[in-house]
């Protein structure tokens, strides 16, 4: 038997397995890295989140990925070049933060690896007659194992578009091994660059678990403070969202968009949702004057409006429901009031509640999708969640 395989074999078998996950979002912001302690699989599956922290990624690193992300006119030998740099880039954090944590490379049994998602193009999207579902994450497996000397497990997404699903969102398969509960009907609100939710039934009927993307989460706004507020990247504490007011016709004409109006579950990506989305809805509305603080407060509440209404057209029932926020949405106040005001008999809870720091959370789900796929058996979770399990393996030599 090959080495490898035959040391991937005995990983599969431990009792506990340490496994890194790591989630680089479309916000750029930096590289999320979640040492966790993963017992069992499937519905069995318990995590302990051991150590965490967010690198920041530096400016170089924001612009490189920048010049091609989302770009359906990028430079093919530099999608290519970036492709290995970013993986190589990771491999230092990585290295950097086990030597901050005093954690031995050999201690870390598996790497799951979400990589950078430079383009996400579902159907619905692209729209080309003869052409799928596709996405395309970059920062390469082969290059993370070698570099680090890990198993790597990368590149999640394909097996679900393989399988029929959009490649998004993955958030259900963790969230129901982790989060699902017998006593209280439970959503998992992620607010990422895009917003995603997913519906846990207290029944525990996988048939009616729902994961679905709602629209923007933060990365509109964040484009728009990074484009008109050098030096800042996101808006802090919502303070230029709150000196401004809600532009009533932009905010109907941001909501227009026919992806408002397709049939759930469905996902998307800033391939939509960017500066020129906002530039052509001002432009529909007869926009021609404008402040930054009220453009912003119109964004906060675009999307805190399709959030809620996303949950409203999806959630029937009469019942109770919990909502378990997480992601960098969370830490926006003005954001936070404005789904409590439009969703007002949910109750509202972080995934810290639950024992899952909001922040580590997606890096967290990769980390159990990797466990999955070297210990799991694949189980369909409702609608678009086909039964399959997901990532490719990266042997260091």
């Amino acid at each position: 038997m090959n080495k490898n395989i035959q040391h991937l074999y005995h990983i599969a078998q431990k009792p506990v397995k340490h496994i890194l996950g790591l989630m680089s979002g479309t916000s750029l912001d930096g590289l999320d890295i979640a040492l966790c302690s993963c017992e069992g699989s499937g519905n069995n599956t318990k995590i302990k989140v051991i150590q965490f922290k967010t690198v920041p990624y530096n400016t170089t690193f924001k612009n490189e990925v920048k010049s091609i992300f989302s770009n359906r006119h990028a430079d093919l030998q530099k999608v290519c070049i970036l492709n290995e740099w970013v993986a190589e880039e990771h491999a230092k954090i990585i290295l950097s933060t086990l030597l901050e944590w005093n954690v031995a490379v050999k201690d870390v049994d598996i790497i799951a690896s979400h990589g950078q998602t430079i383009y996400h193009a579902p159907k619905r999207l692209h729209q080309l007659p003869g052409f799928n579902n596709a996405t395309l994450q970059i920062g390469d497996g082969d290059h993370l194992a070698v570099k680090t000397g890990i198993i790597t497990i990368s590149d999640f997404r394909q097996k679900h578009v393989a399988a029929g699903g959009e490649g998004a969102p993955l958030a259900a398969y963790g969230d129901y091994f982790l989060f699902a509960s017998e006593k209280e009907n439970r959503i998992m609100l992620n607010i990422g660059g895009i917003a995603n939710f997913t519906f846990l039934p207290a029944n525990g009927n996988i048939e009616q678990i729902f994961c679905s993307d709602t629209g923007p989460g933060n990365t509109l706004m964040d484009a728009y403070i990074q484009n008109n507020f050098p030096g800042q990247f996101y808006d802090e504490n919502a303070a230029i969202a709150l000196k401004g007011k809600v532009i009533k016709a932009l905010l109907d004409s941001l909501k227009a968009d026919t992806f408002f109006k397709t049939s759930f579950p469905k996902t998307i990506g800033p391939e939509l949702f960017n500066l020129a989305y906002l530039e052509q809805a001002l432009k529909n509305a007869n926009i021609h004057q404008y402040s930054h603080e009220d453009v912003m407060a119109t964004l906060n509440l675009f999307t805190a409006e399709t959030i809620a209404e996303a949950i409203h057209a999806t959630i029937h029932s009469k019942q109770e429901y919990t909502i378990y926020c997480s992601g960098g949405g969370m830490h926006n106040p003005l954001l936070m009031h404005h789904l409590k005001q439009l969703l007002p008999n949910f109750q509202f809870k972080t995934t810290n509640d639950l024992n899952i720091n909001p922040d580590a959370k997606e890096a967290v789900l990769f980390a159990v999708l990797a466990n999955e796929c070297i210990s799991g058996n694949g189980l369909a979770l409702g609608k678009g969640q086909p039964a399959i399990t997901m990532g490719k393996i990266s042997f260091p030599n």
